[in-house]
């Protein structure tokens, strides 16, 4: 469900993005205003970033290699992780930018197109149509994620979301319906009191915003490509499927990691009676493999280690890492 409406949300942004970069633009063309150009590059980064996301998804989706056993999966990290990026350097580094020279323009005295010229109107008119098509794709990206957020806050479902797709689409909408905001405002301003310092303003609000959610996005995308576990309901289900399971006395301890939004990796020592005979550990096994992808079909990778439980059992010491190979 979670790559489904993915797509389904990464889709709305990506038509509705490259609908309002191409009006966006023109509107800039024609009066100037620094905020207009601003957003034009917003959505035109917005725009490649969706397309990153659809090619991450569809590379995600190649059969495991020998090269890499456990597959692709982490796939739709890495290109979420560049999504960061592009919205980092192409989206907030060059509003910052644009508002500098904006601002350096009117230091010098050179004339400002917006109040100069006659089509001042326009850049108000594309802001309010813009400001509803981003917010029709950001209700169904609001939509999707009702599906598989469940009881669970905002903040919280874009921190612990296993899927990059779904809180980036969320993160980038809200951040262009705000950033429009900015512009509108900075433009409307800048038009009533006659000083472009407000259009100026806006630009450089748009880019703080921007960088801001960036980096927001980039350090959630870097704790998932370390490697995150399942989430505590899955672990739960994971550890009552085995605890249930017959033959197996107790979970010593166990571990699991996403290897992708709907793939699970889990690895337990399982404690088995100090007389089963190898058969029936390997039958004890095969049924808590059954039981664990009945309750978490998530699972794809799955290494059972059967155990004699001991209290007072302590690991042997390990022994120290080699030195790193001199240069």
């Amino acid at each position: 469900m979670s790559a489904e409406g993915g797509t389904k949300a990464v889709v709305a942004a990506l038509t509705a993005n490259l609908a309002i970069a191409v009006v966006k633009f023109g509107a800039w063309a024609l009066t100037g205003a620094s905020s207009m150009l601003a957003e034009a590059i917003h959505s035109v980064a917005d725009s490649g970033n969706q397309v990153l996301l659809l090619v991450g998804g569809k590379r995600s989706r190649k059969d495991a290699t020998p090269e890499h056993p456990f597959g692709y999966g982490r796939e739709r990290y890495v290109f979420g992780f560049i999504v960061a990026v592009v919205l980092f350097s192409v989206g907030g580094l060059f509003a910052l930018y644009e508002a500098y020279h904006k601002w350096h323009e009117l230091h010098l005295g050179h004339p400002d197109g917006l109040l100069d010229g006659r089509w001042w109107w326009v850049p108000l008119l594309v802001l309010a149509a813009a400001i509803v098509a981003e917010g029709l794709s950001f209700r169904t990206a609001v939509r999707e994620s009702n599906k598989t957020r469940g009881r669970q806050s905002w903040p919280k479902f874009v921190r612990s979301a296993k899927a990059p797709e779904l809180p980036v689409i969320l993160l980038e909408d809200f951040a262009a319906l705000i950033g429009l905001v900015f512009a509108f405002a900075g433009i409307g301003l800048t038009i009533l009191t006659r000083n472009g310092i407000f259009d100026v303003v806006g630009t450089a609000l748009i880019g703080l915003l921007l960088v801001a959610v960036a980096i927001t996005l980039a350090i959630e995308t870097k704790s998932l490509l370390l490697g995150e576990s399942a989430g505590p309901a899955s672990v739960r289900r994971i550890e009552q499927a085995l605890a249930g399971t017959d033959g197996v006395e107790r979970v010593i301890h166990m571990k699991t990691m996403h290897l992708g939004p709907e793939e699970i990796l889990v690895a337990a020592k399982i404690a088995v009676s100090p007389t089963d005979r190898a058969t029936e550990i390997a039958e004890v096994i095969d049924r808590a493999e059954v039981a664990i992808r009945e309750a978490e079909p998530m699972v794809t990778s799955l290494y059972l280690e059967p155990d004699i439980y001991r209290a007072d059992y302590a690991p042997a010491p390990r022994p120290e890492r080699p030195a790193p190979a001199g240069h």
